[in-house]
C-alpha cells in the first residue's frame, strides 16, 4: 500500500519536503549540528564539497574528509526538528519515493550529533567532551511512536521516583546509544553519562526569568540521580529524540557534546568557539579512522 501524498510530502523536483534533498545528495554517514552556521565550521575541513543546499534552518553539505564521504546537516533546535530531519532522511534511503512504498532492504545510517551542552555535574568541567551513553527524554515527543521495544523502564522508574515526577508531564523515556558508535568515538578525552533532553531552553531546563516553573528543585534532584552508576551529566534539546528515532528505524546514533557551561558551578567557557572546533576535529578524525 503506497504512503499517502499528505503523509510523505515531496517537492516538485522529487526531493523531500523540508530538507529539499534527494538520496544521491546524502552520505550514509551524517553529522548533525544544531546551528546552520556551524555546518561550514565542519565542512571547512573537507578536501572537497560536492553538494550544498539550504531550506529554512536545514542546511546540508556533502563532501569528503580524508577520503570519507560525509554529510553535515543543521537540524535547528529541539526534538520537533529532529522528528522532521530523521524521518525525511530515513525516507530518502528506505522508501521508494517514486512509488512511495517502503523498501524491503533497510539501509542503516550512522548519525553523529556534534553539539554544545551544559554539565550538571561539578566533576565534568567546562571545555571537556561528553559522549551520551543514554538519552533521557523529558519532552514527550517519542510517545507519538511505539517505543516499548527500545526504552529502559528500570532507569525510567528510578528517575520518576527520585524526582517525584509530575503526572501532568510526559512520562520520561530512556534510550541507549549505539554500542557500535560508542566504541568508535570513545577515548580518554570523553566523559560519559546520561543526557537529559528537554523540550525548551528556559522553564523546561529549570531557568527562571519572570515565570514560575512547576518544579524549581528539579535540576538539583537530577544532579543527585544515580542508577547503578548512571548519572545525569548534562541537559540539552536533541539527544533523546535522535537516539529514539534512530533505534526505531534501525540506524546507529551517537551524541557528542562540547561542554561549554557548568550549571553546578555556575561557570561558562572563556573560549567556547575553540572547544567546539576541537570537538569537530576530534569527530572528523574518528569518522575517517
Amino acid at each position: 500500500m503506497p504512503i499517502k501524498d499528505s503523509e510523505l510530502i515531496l517537492n516538485p523536483d522529487g526531493s523531500v519536503y523540508h530538507l529539499n534533498l534527494k538520496s544521491e545528495n546524502v552520505s550514509n554517514t551524517i553529522i548533525f549540528v544544531g546551528d546552520q552556521d556551524r555546518v561550514e565550521k565542519v565542512t571547512k575541513h573537507f578536501e572537497s564539497i560536492e553538494f550544498s543546499i539550504q531550506k529554512r534552518e536545514f542546511k546540508t553539505q556533502t563532501g569528503h574528509y580524508k577520503g570519507k564521504r560525509i554529510t553535515v546537516i543543521s537540524t535547528g533546535i529541539g526534538p520537533d526538528n529532529i522528528d522532521i530531519v530523521l524521518n525525511e532522511l530515513d525516507a530518502l534511503f528506505n522508501i521508494d519515493l517514486t512509488t512511495k512504498t517502503p523498501k524491503q532492504l533497510i539501509t542503516s545510517l550512522n548519525i553523529i550529533r556534534v553539539g554544545t551542552s551544559g554539565s550538571l555535574q561539578k566533576d565534568i568541567p567546562i571545555d571537556s567532551f561528553l559522549l551520551s551513553s543514554f538519552g533521557l527524554d523529558l519532552n514527550g515527543m517519542l510517545h507519538a511512536y511505539q517505543i516499548n521495544t527500545i526504552n529502559n523502564p528500570d532507569i525510567e522508574d528510578a528517575f520518576i521516583k527520585q524526582t517525584n515526577w509530575s503526572e501532568n508531564k510526559a512520562k520520561p523515556i530512556v534510550i541507549k546509544n549505539s554500542d557500535l558508535l560508542e566504541k568508535q568515538f570513545e577515548s580518554d578525552k570523553t566523559h560519559k553519562g546520561l543526557t537529559a533532553t528537554a523540550g525548551g531552553f528556559y522553564g523546561p531546563q529549570g531557568r527562571i526569568l519572570r515565570l514560575p516553573i512547576q518544579d524549581s528543585n528539579l535540576n538539583n534532584k537530577m544532579d543527585d540521580f544515580n542508577f547503578k552508576g548512571i548519572r545525569i551529566t548534562n541537559l540539552e534539546m536533541e539527544t533523546s529524540a535522535i537516539y529514539g528515532l534512530a533505534k526505531l528505524m534501525g540506524h546507529h546514533a551517537i551524541s557528542l557534546n562540547a561542554i561549554i557551561a557548568n550549571r553546578a558551578s555556575g561557570t561558562f567557557s572563556k573560549n567556547p568557539t575553540e572547544v567546539i572546533e576541537n570537538l569537530i576535529k576530534y569527530t572528523l578524525d574518528k569518522i575517517a579512522n
